[in-house]
């Protein structure tokens, strides 16, 4: 199935279009959440974490157990349906958990090649290294994870695109 990654201005009409059985939402703290009458049973998973990559004093940066939170929830899509992942500009909260997802579905997959999918599905992706690198390290990746990400460089800043484009990434890989 497929994992849709958007900004948050997009969440409501891909929720509405796409039926996801899942929804993740990565916002800053403080910032409304989407309204998502048909997920509140427990399928939308909302957090509040600030991205960044690196811990800093007044900011809320992802934890191992955050991270678990996250893994737990993606864990529990039975890849049916789509899950749709979105943070607020669809460049880097969200890119990570799409990547952190694929990889946690596929453990015999090839990272690089997961990597190289995110890479070819949006140009302007550009994972938060601190969700990969704690998701690589509670999956028991080795350093694979974070090894793929750094492979793909960075796509351009936030400020030159404001917010990324809506795209998908398949969730099945081969081992």
């Amino acid at each position: 199935m497929t994992i849709f990654v958007c900004p948050l201005s997009q969440a409501p009409r891909l929720t509405l279009e796409k039926q996801p059985s899942h929804v993740v939402s990565l916002l800053d703290p403080g910032s409304a959440f989407p309204n998502l009458p048909s997920h509140a049973d427990g399928r939308h998973l909302c957090l509040e974490i600030h991205d960044i990559e690196a811990e800093a004093e007044g900011m809320d940066a992802l934890c191992d157990k955050r991270m678990r939170m996250i893994l737990d929830f993606v864990g529990g899509w039975g890849r049916d349906e789509p899950i749709l992942i979105h943070c607020y500009a669809g460049i880097s909260r969200s890119t990570a958990t799409a990547f952190i997802t694929a990889c946690a579905h596929n453990p015999g997959a090839d990272e690089e090649e997961i990597a190289l999918a995110l890479r070819a599905a949006s140009a302007t992706a550009s994972p938060n290294r601190r969700f990969v690198a704690l998701a690589d390290a509670a999956l028991g990746r080795g350093g694979r994870m974070r090894r793929a990400i750094d492979a793909i460089g960075r796509g351009p800043p936030w400020y030159e695109i404001g917010e990324a484009v809506p795209f998908q990434l398949q969730a099945s890989f081969a081992p």
